[in-house]
């Protein structure tokens, strides 16, 4: 029989058997009629689990300190909503009251997501009131170094259940959490602060998982382990409570039992107990899927405000974990560009061609996985682990196609993989322990030095743009992030701003960059009336784009790009932002706080407000004329001067047939 040899160059190296302790581990061949079964590791003495402890802190050290270029970094894009304009974690003095307060009040984030919500509030009361950039960033990297430190302890479990001697796996494991925290695609993840939603889950994760380990090697020992399955339950508690994408819990405890765990137990009725119900959990998932999650997310025509439906979101994910998967053996910044709405949908399954070779890809990984879960069971682990974490994100639920933070968790199955891969070339090609160690010791520094360069293009919101639009350059987002923030920088949308002309190239960039893409177009138009360069066939342009390009969210906000810089002084055309409101409510279904929007910006900013008034009969016959909007909206009306149109919204309180037939129509 041939020696099998797990994971990166602190595998086994040597053809010795410790016979003793049963750890070392053989490929069996086809005459083996009996699969594997996993093995308890002897315990571990209380000076091998202190230096263990040591490096794992070293690591997890080393991993806090590969993100502080990134300090002090800005608050972006979902940030502003959920931190800086988010009253509710507001927290200027601690006592419970206000703890529960945090607690108890609905987030634009989701219901379920209080934990980070929380520690949200003590950051901006730990910064004095304020939202501060760093002290947000600051907790982020603390939280992803704790998980390194967590997922050094659950690697080294799962090393020693596949077999590993206890001398690899004292510097084997903590390598592997190295190498997952600090590799490039996590910088978005850590130094964006609201992604700590998905932080916060992974870590709760790896320590649910842990437990979890421990209670199912105590079963195989022949004890309860019901200590350990509680722990678990209840760190997963904590984690459901942080992203709702910690569900998949069960699958990953699955992909243990698959693999390394292969439902052993000293007792055959626990054993028994185990394969039974997991079987009734896949099938009650199944039923689940096919019955409640699959009809209620399904959408034949394209998502609201996307230009794909279901069947093409999932052709398109088939790219999309290919993506990442070359993103992470192929770890450079210029690989990892953060924006990613230059991504086409897949249209058929050659359209593009690419989308059914990465279906390929996709299959022969899993089948390669479920071929070798006996002999290369971390392998097949890993590769369980990578694309069970993306089941929900890259499946019929209408979100964007591709985000980096999505691979927090799924990277630990991305790193025992790619690792179990490496360690096999390393045992044949690089039999001398020093060779295999001193090429693990290169790579994880060639990580750690291409997370810091990566890290330092987010130390400020100017830097992290350029690079942004460097990496992507068919990006509309990236451009008109990088044209916003070169105004801001300069001092704002003024005619005297030393960045004006680079946010013009900028903006004129991100319009050729995509036909169909409005905003950076329309912030275009305003710099160019702020410049005075502003000409008949600039506003054609943008008119004649807004009656054509699809109503995407992102195009939906370019009218209001216009009435947003009309509001902070800027001159613009009043007729022609008239026009523009009307086109996109005449095109878009709209939600009636877009449309009070809309209905202000003319009223107030345009000093219009009869033609304000059918926007705001839209919102009235949205929600209903008992809504309390109804007699606000009457009296800032009356307030205004225009006692004649308040009338008209206190009529509607008494139906339709109170309205008078003079009543405001569209503009």
């Amino acid at each position: 029989m041939r020696r099998f040899s797990f994971l990166c160059p602190a595998c086994l190296a040597t053809r010795t058997r410790d016979t003793k302790q049963g750890l070392e581990i053989y490929l069996r061949d086809d005459r083996m009629s009996s699969p594997p079964t996993a093995l308890p590791a002897a315990p571990d003495s209380p000076t091998s689990t202190r230096r263990f402890l040591l490096i794992s802190l070293i690591a997890a050290l080393l991993a806090a300190l590969a993100f502080t270029p990134g300090l002090p970094g800005a608050f972006l894009f979902d940030d502003i909503p959920n931190i800086v304009n988010n009253r509710a974690i507001h927290l200027t003095e601690l006592n419970v009251a206000n703890v529960v307060d945090v607690l108890a009040t609905p987030q634009i984030s989701g219901s379920q997501r209080g934990l980070p919500t929380l520690t949200f509030a003590l950051d901006y009361w730990r910064a004095g009131g304020t939202a501060d950039p760093a002290t947000f960033k600051t907790t982020n990297i603390v939280i992803h170094a704790l998980t390194a430190l967590a997922l050094a302890w659950l690697f080294r479990s799962l090393l020693q259940a596949g077999g590993i001697p206890p001398r690899r796996v004292m510097w084997l494991a903590p390598a592997l959490a190295l190498a997952w925290a600090v590799h490039p695609l996590q910088v978005s993840s850590v130094l964006y602060a609201v992604q700590r939603l998905q932080t916060m889950g992974t870590f709760f994760l790896v320590l649910a998982l842990l437990a979890y380990l421990h209670a199912r090697r105590a079963q195989i020992r022949g004890d309860g382990g019901r200590a350990g399955l509680l722990a678990a339950a209840l760190l997963w508690a904590f984690a459901l409570n942080c992203k709702e994408d910690t569900a998949l819990l069960p699958a990953y405890t699955l992909a243990l039992e698959l693999t390394v765990l292969r439902f052993a137990a000293a007792d055959a009725r626990t054993q028994r107990l185990l394969q039974r119900g997991y079987l009734l959990m896949v099938m009650a998932g199944l039923v689940a899927y096919g019955l409640w999650f699959l009809p209620n997310n399904w959408q034949t025509d394209a998502y609201p405000g996307r230009d794909f439906n279901s069947a093409e979101r999932l052709l398109t994910q088939a790219r999309v974990l290919c993506l990442y998967l070359w993103q992470i053996v192929w770890p450079l910044p210029a690989n990892m560009p953060f924006h990613y709405d230059w991504l086409q949908p897949s249209r058929s399954l050659l359209q593009p061609w690419t989308t059914l070779p990465a279906i390929g890809v996709i299959i022969v990984l899993l089948a390669v996985a479920w071929r070798l879960r006996d002999r290369q069971p971390l392998f097949a682990l890993g590769v369980f682990l990578f694309f069970s974490a993306h089941f929900i994100a890259s499946n019929v639920v209408g979100l964007e196609l591709a985000y980096e933070h999505r691979n927090h968790f799924a990277l630990i199955g991305a790193v025992l993989a790619v690792g179990s891969v490496l360690g096999h070339i390393g045992a044949r090609w690089l039999p001398q322990p020093a060779t295999q160690a001193g090429v693990c010791i290169a790579a994880l520094i060639a990580l750690g030095a291409t997370a810091m360069v990566r890290a330092h293009d987010w130390r400020d919101a100017l830097s992290q743009a350029k690079a942004s639009a460097a990496a992507a350059p068919t990006s509309p987002r990236a451009w008109i992030t990088l044209c916003d923030t070169l105004i801001k920088t300069g001092g704002g949308m003024v005619a005297g701003n030393p960045h004006l002309g680079d946010a013009m190239a900028a903006c004129s960039s991100g319009a050729d960059a995509d036909a169909s893409s409005l905003n950076n177009l329309a912030l275009l138009t305003v710099l160019k009336s702020v410049s005075g360069e502003i000409t008949p066939q600039d506003w054609q342009r943008f008119q004649q784009r807004l009656g054509t390009a699809r109503m995407s969210w992102d195009n939906i906000r370019a009218p209001l790009i216009l009435t947003h810089y009309a509001g902070l002084g800027a001159k613009l055309d009043k007729q022609q932002v008239l026009q523009a409101l009307a086109t996109l409510d005449r095109r878009a279904d709209l939600r009636p706080s877009t449309l009070l929007i809309m209905g202000n910006a003319v009223r107030d900013t345009l000093d219009d407000p009869d033609r304000a008034m059918p926007y705001y009969l839209k919102i009235v016959d949205a929600i209903g004329p008992e809504d309390p909007f109804v007699p606000q909206l009457g009296a800032e009306l009356r307030a205004k001067g225009r006692p004649d149109l308040a009338d008209i919204v206190e009529r509607t309180t008494q139906g339709p047939h109170a309205l008078p037939v003079d009543a405001p129509d569209a503009p």
